[in-house]
């Protein structure tokens, strides 16, 4: 198996990408992906080799994650908006023998000290990007070279994240955990799964797990059309789904967020869209209600991660249930088990735990962290909190590594969050734990405030404190701008501080 062979079987004139107006069909990226396979092989990439790409929603990107795995190469997809020191370290600590720069990325990567990352021995410049002692991709010598055909165990991608151990490390994916979780994603009946026909809007970044597997990897398998898409913008988006006539539209709760606070907005905006997803973070129930009434859009919340493929629960054509996130996929296990790692009772907060051939092997190098995932038996362990009721529907509760103890009670951080956004004047809010000398935690409250609203942090208090035991409301309210988020939209509580 391969997970290049992906675009292989579909028909040569059905539009693959849509990219700036330009559409890309599976017979010319099939011809793209196969050129740029023998351009690699011709500079001495081989299997195992890990091959980072630097390059942000666009063609490139597609043609080199899939000529590189075609190799049997390992690929390393990095934010190309990261600065330079950290893109350093990344490639080192996978040891990255070569780099695939897109010209949007080049002055990034000019700010990459070469000393600092001695296993690169070759940068190439993608669309002439203009890069000193880089290979032009346009100038590669191709000679041609069949898809390597691989054992499922064979490591794909390395994927950085902060997971569920701690600081960011690199997960290691196969192509049978790619290939497996796009399969489980699909065994749903075909009203609620992406078909050929469909038109799917990608702004999810590439680099990310979810715009990565979810979103190309699904669309590439099905045959379908994907619109690849820089950046977010509410208003450009609206216009692009209504010229392409999208139908599927998965996206973070940011962008839900903005289009159901936005005015102005025709009630047929969505009116081509047939699925909604959302995911990467929690969707605030108040986002996926407005979505509905006002346009008549069911957002199907799901849950994954990346160390999992990343799709673990969707609520795809279930009954919408706000705050849940639907049932465990096809093909997936999955516990909610206690401290003690025992099951938990049906109602009562506990650890997922998941297991499945999606699931990934470990952590690039680093078996203190992977021990610390994964069980003996293969068991996940995700560090999310979570509650299923009788008939199945998980409902997140929190991260377990965000738990705060006040007093030796716990307090969720979700569940305090979920109180204040009720109120009429908060846009945004995140809580987090702060070391305290009586206590040993507190709760304090960033909040970014609804436009024109004026409040102090006494009055939410004390509106937490008509909803919440005394210990669960924040001691303090910080009022931001702006919350910190990754770029798939997911709340990063770790740049919160005192």
């Amino acid at each position: 198996m391969n997970v290049a062979q992906l675009i292989g079987a579909h028909p040569a004139d059905h539009v693959a990408l849509l990219h700036q107006g330009r559409p890309t069909t599976y017979g010319a990226i099939r011809a793209e992906v196969d050129a740029m396979r023998g351009g690699l092989r011709g500079l001495g990439v081989v299997a195992g080799e890990r091959v980072a790409l630097l390059c942000g929603n666009s063609p490139s990107f597609v043609t080199s994650y899939l000529a590189a795995l075609g190799l049997g190469a390992v690929v390393v997809p990095l934010n190309p908006a990261s600065p330079g020191p950290e893109l350093a370290q990344q490639l080192e600590a996978v040891g990255a023998t070569t780099v695939l720069v897109a010209p949007a990325a080049a002055s990034v990567w000019a700010g990459v000290d070469r000393a600092a990352v001695p296993s690169v021995t070759r940068v190439v410049a993608l669309d002439g990007a203009e890069i000193e002692g880089a290979f032009d991709s346009r100038g590669l010598a191709v000679e041609p070279v069949d898809v390597v055909d691989l054992p499922a165990d064979t490591l794909a991608v390395l994927v950085f994240t902060s997971g569920t151990a701690g600081s960011p490390r690199a997960a290691c994916l196969t192509h049978g955990n790619l290939l497996a979780n796009i399969g489980q994603a699909q065994a749903q009946t075909a009203a609620d799964r992406i078909q050929a026909a469909d038109v799917v809007y990608c702004v999810l970044p590439l680099h990310h797990i979810f715009g990565l597997n979810v979103v190309l990897g699904i669309t590439l398998a099905v045959g379908a059309t994907v619109v690849l898409v820089q950046r977010f913008d509410p208003t450009t988006a609206l216009e692009t789904i209504t010229e392409r006539k999208v139908t599927v539209l998965p996206g973070a709760p940011p962008m839900w967020v903005a289009w159901a606070s936005m005015d102005g907005i025709p009630a047929d905006a969505f009116a081509t869209v047939r699925l909604a997803f959302s995911g990467a973070a929690k969707l605030p129930e108040e986002t996926a209600v407005r979505m509905k009434e006002r346009f008549g859009v069911t957002v199907s919340e799901g849950y994954g991660l990346t160390e999992a493929g990343p799709t673990v629960t969707s609520s795809a054509g279930l009954e919408l249930r706000p705050g849940s996130i639907g049932k465990v996929l096809p093909g997936i296990e999955v516990r909610l088990v206690d401290d003690g790692g025992e099951d938990v009772l049906r109602g009562d907060p506990g650890e997922i735990w998941v297991r499945g051939p999606n699931v990934f092997t470990g952590y690039w190098h680093d078996d203190d962290a992977s021990g610390r995932a994964l069980t003996q038996t293969g068991w996940l362990r995700t560090g999310d909190i979570a509650i299923s009721d009788d008939e199945g529907f998980l409902y997140l509760v929190d991260r377990a590594k965000d738990l705060i103890i006040v007093s030796g009670f716990n307090v969720y951080p979700a569940e305090v969050e979920e109180v204040l956004a009720e109120h009429p004047g908060v846009a945004e809010v995140a809580v987090v734990g702060v070391a305290h000398p009586h206590t040993g935690e507190a709760v304090r409250a960033y909040v970014v405030l609804a436009p024109g609203a004026h409040l102090d942090e006494d009055q939410l208090i004390e509106f937490c404190g008509d909803q919440l035991a005394r210990y669960k409301c924040p001691n303090k309210v910080l009022f931001v701008d702006e919350l910190p988020r990754g770029v798939a939209g997911k709340l990063l509580r770790r740049e919160l501080t005192g």
